[in-house]
């Protein structure tokens, strides 16, 4: 199990997160076969393939050869069995319900044999568990991509308890190999990433459900006097306000009060203001 052995990957799932792991494989020179059982997700997940690669050679970010040759080795499917076919990797990118993830790599692992890295973009789910549906367990890791996934430089690799040291190597390396920043951390709820960023997304919530200040104010406060790039309201809108309701509600099940969701969250979500997706979460997309 080598890295720069891969020339075949699989990727489940064409939204958000799935077409851009799709992309920046197919950068490095991966064969992607990119699957979704929906065929109008497959083409639209192509789309916007296109479009970023596009805005790249417009920003001098991306030869016109190398959006060609990218864009060319990217295949839509619909069938496991065509996405599955020749890969050295799978991962899995699709929605965060352990009854899914579970379902996948039990057919996973029945399906490919134990030299095969099998990955899940879960963001906080626990690897160890979703590890044990498949054949082979100690070929399972989790490998959390960040959005936008060909933007981002942070690569969260996760060992699971089954993990092996050379799964987690492979993907250490495969995260280099796509121009990645890779850190290892430990299967535990939320994992590093999403359980810090979690605290400061929940407690800017809070603070606009009291009335401290604007939107707009407090992400300002943490672009312009922590130096991040993305204020935490504006990430979640980015992210998906059920996203991050999904994962508040299994961190405050696991870790405590830390993480119950604000009431905010809540009524968003249940009005269906989801943020970017939808086209209104914490601010309003359509003046943006």
């Amino acid at each position: 199990m080598n890295a720069h052995d891969i020339q075949r990957a699989a990727v489940l799932g064409a939204g958000t997160m799935g077409h851009g792991i799709a992309q920046v494989l197919a950068m490095q020179g991966v064969q992607v076969k990119l699957f979704d059982v929906n065929a109008e997700a497959v083409q639209g997940g192509l789309a916007t393939i296109g479009v970023n690669l596009q805005k790249g050679v417009d920003r001098g970010k991306v030869t016109e050869a190398e959006r060609d040759e990218a864009f060319g080795l990217i295949a839509g499917v619909t069938t496991m069995d065509d996405a599955c076919e020749g890969a050295g990797l799978v991962v899995e990118a699709a929605p965060e319900i352990m009854e899914i993830k579970l379902s996948i790599f039990e057919d996973l692992g029945a399906r490919l044999g134990p030299e095969v890295l099998l990955a899940t973009n879960t963001s906080s789910l626990p690897i160890s568990d979703i590890a044990a549906a498949a054949a082979h367990p100690e070929r399972v890791v989790g490998m959390h991509f960040f959005n936008p996934v060909h933007i981002m430089k942070l690569l969260e690799v996760v060992r699971a308890e089954q993990s092996s040291d050379e799964a987690v190597e492979c993907a250490m390396e495969l995260g280099r190999r796509m121009k990645k920043q890779p850190i290892l951390v430990t299967d535990s709820p939320g994992f590093a990433s999403s359980r810090l960023g979690l605290v400061i997304g929940l407690e800017a919530m809070r603070m606009l459900e009291s009335g401290v200040a604007s939107a707009e104010d407090i992400d300002k406060a943490m672009k312009l006097g922590y130096g991040f790039p993305m204020g935490p309201l504006e990430l979640t809108d980015l992210v998906g306000l059920d996203v991050r309701l999904s994962i508040a509600e299994y961190l405050h099940s696991e870790l405590g009060e830390t993480f119950a969701p604000p009431r905010i969250l809540h009524d968003k979500v249940a009005a269906g203001e989801l943020g970017k997706k939808s086209g209104k979460g914490f601010y309003d997309w359509a003046e943006r």
